[in-house]
């Protein structure tokens, strides 16, 4: 796969189906935002304790973890701060073109 980060209605079962067995979820609740995004990365991907909370701390941790694939399901979040959540993607596809991973499902639910 070319690409870091992919797109998927909650209602194509057979794209979720191609998300990766190995695909760490990220729990969001009902607001996603910077402490959302942070505290959740660094508990599914186990972050040492030095990480900082901050965004230039969950680059270095991600890209030094072994996570391959992750994904995030917005079906239930009732507030997206954008700025973070966009922050988060960038961190993200800077990690996978600098180190070919991690790659991000992004699940939304659909209007159907």
């Amino acid at each position: 796969m070319s690409q870091a980060i992919y797109y998927i209605n909650q209602n194509s079962s057979a794209l979720i189906g191609s998300i990766p067995e190995q695909a760490i979820n990220i729990p969001t609740g009902d607001v996603l935002n910077k402490e959302t995004l942070l505290t959740s990365l660094a508990k599914v991907g186990s972050f040492p304790s030095y990480f900082s909370h901050n965004w230039d701390s969950a680059w270095d941790c991600l890209t030094d973890s072994d996570i391959k694939y992750l994904k995030i399901y917005l079906n239930e979040v009732e507030k997206i701060n954008t700025e973070d959540f966009n922050v988060f993607k960038r961190i993200v596809e800077d990690a996978y073109n600098d180190f070919g991973k991690p790659q991000l499902w992004i699940i939304v639910a659909s209007n159907d």
